[in-house]
């Protein structure tokens, strides 16, 4: 047998390849680790790094590209899927010649097959086998694309989803949230195929209503706010590719939506609120409100305007912004949503303007949407005293015309226009119901 090739760096292989006794290409190392890369993702500046040591780079603050130190514009990571085709290639051929038989030997207890006929079986309570498969699916040790089999060939996403469709009570808490760690583990994962993922959503769209109550209930008495938010993003991953009967059902779950506006409020009793929670739970409220009308009426009764009011106020990411400037647009769309918008609208018309111009197109044309049903179709007097007084408002209706917005959004700005009063030391010369007469500054 060939010895391994000694280096002066003192690099330390992975387990599943330190049996390998063959060199090793130069190009399947990252560049940081020099280990060889499990889950391989290029950064905009074409360089090519192991996911877990780019994402800690990216997590300690850093804006360069480690390689090439050059700024990075995006932090956008992506799977180079054709490198890590060719890293499993070489690591199964090598591995034939190996006394170490690929990744499976590194995981202990049950195979992962013999793992999802366990949870399969009926008689069973399937919550130690659930939590032995997701410690599978979450070690980065071990092999993708024998993750990939298991999920698709292997029918693991099916099988868990079917656990998350049982009865409350046939299933306890400490199960259900065994479940969504396996399968929110799968949809995150880069290795598992899109169509598998599908699985996921299908599996669980066969009852969406079950499966949403089995959401609702780890999302109210989970172990811990990752548990919860690992629950709402299955939720909103199910919205994203289920059916319009499936999509119906979720937003039709009162107690879904109930945790979910709970989700992006606080999370301690100082009132604290947590970034990923809130970005979570308002992509599920977004997505649930642009699924179904009617459950407009139902998430305003649940609180979800002043739960997006506080994220505005909270949140300087862009497309956390954007969320919930969707939640509010379809919130004003009915009577209540004006009502409770309008209750603080000397707080939220303000903040309604100041993400205007912070939250992308997407975000500017749902605040313009938002402003212009309560200010001028339904004319609420709190509404457009708020905005006509808000320092800078004027200025971003005009810098919103000026962006190359839909002509809906700027019909709406351009009568928006009308709250603020001309008076003598206006830059404003006037304006009609026609035209806007703006002087240059």
């Amino acid at each position: 047998m060939v010895r391994k090739e000694k280096t002066t760096t003192g690099m330390r292989l992975p387990p599943q390849h330190q049996g390998l006794e063959v060199k090793i290409p130069s190009f399947f190392r990252c560049p940081i680790s020099l280990d060889v890369m499990r889950s391989p993702v290029s950064l905009c500046t074409g360089v090519t790094y192991d996911r877990a040591s780019i994402q800690r780079w990216l997590d300690s603050g850093n804006t360069t590209c480690p390689a090439t130190m050059l700024p990075l514009p995006s932090t956008d990571l992506t799977p180079n899927l054709t490198l890590r085709s060719l890293i499993s290639h070489w690591s199964a051929s090598a591995a034939s010649c190996s006394p170490i038989a690929g990744s499976a030997a590194f995981f202990a207890g049950p195979s992962p097959a013999a793992l999802v006929r366990q949870v399969a079986s009926s008689g069973a309570d399937p919550s130690a086998a659930l939590r032995e498969l997701a410690a599978y699916l979450s070690d980065d040790d071990l092999d993708e694309f024998e993750k990939n089999a298991l999920v698709g060939a292997g029918s693991a996403a099916e099988t868990v989803a079917s656990v998350l469709r049982r009865k409350g009570e046939q299933i306890s808490v400490a199960g259900a949230e065994a479940a969504v760690r396996v399968l929110a583990a799968i949809v995150a994962l880069d290795g598992i195929e899109d169509a598998n993922k599908r699985r996921v959503a299908a599996g669980l769209a066969v009852d969406a209503a079950a499966s949403a109550a089995s959401l609702a209930r780890v999302l109210r008495g989970g172990s811990g706010l990752e548990a919860r938010i690992d629950a709402a993003r299955l939720a909103e991953f199910l919205l994203a590719n289920a059916g319009a009967e499936a999509k119906v059902a979720m937003a039709e779950s009162s107690e879904l939506v109930a945790e979910l506006v709970r989700l992006v409020g606080p999370v301690d009793e100082k009132g604290g609120l947590d970034k990923k929670a809130m970005d979570t739970g308002l992509s599920c409220l977004a997505a649930i409100a642009g699924s179904r009308r009617a459950a407009r009426a139902d998430m305003v009764r649940l609180g979800a305007v002043p739960a997006a009011a506080r994220a505005l106020h909270a949140t300087t990411e862009p497309s956390s912004s954007a969320k919930a400037l969707r939640i509010l647009e379809s919130a004003v769309g009915c009577a209540e949503g004006r009502a409770a918008l309008c209750k603080d609208a000397e707080l939220t018309v303000p903040a309604v303007l100041d993400k205007m111009m912070k939250s992308g197109r997407d975000g500017a044309e749902a605040a313009v949407a938002v402003l212009w049903a309560v200010c001028h179709k339904y004319k609420d007097r709190r509404a457009a005293e708020a905005a006509a007084a808000s320092e800078g408002g004027l200025t971003r209706l005009i810098l919103l015309l000026q962006s190359g917005c839909s002509a809906a959004a700027r019909q709406m700005a351009l009568e928006l226009l009308k709250i603020y009063k001309v008076n003598a030391k206006s830059c404003l010369a006037g304006y009609d119901s026609k035209t806007a007469h703006i002087m240059p500054f």
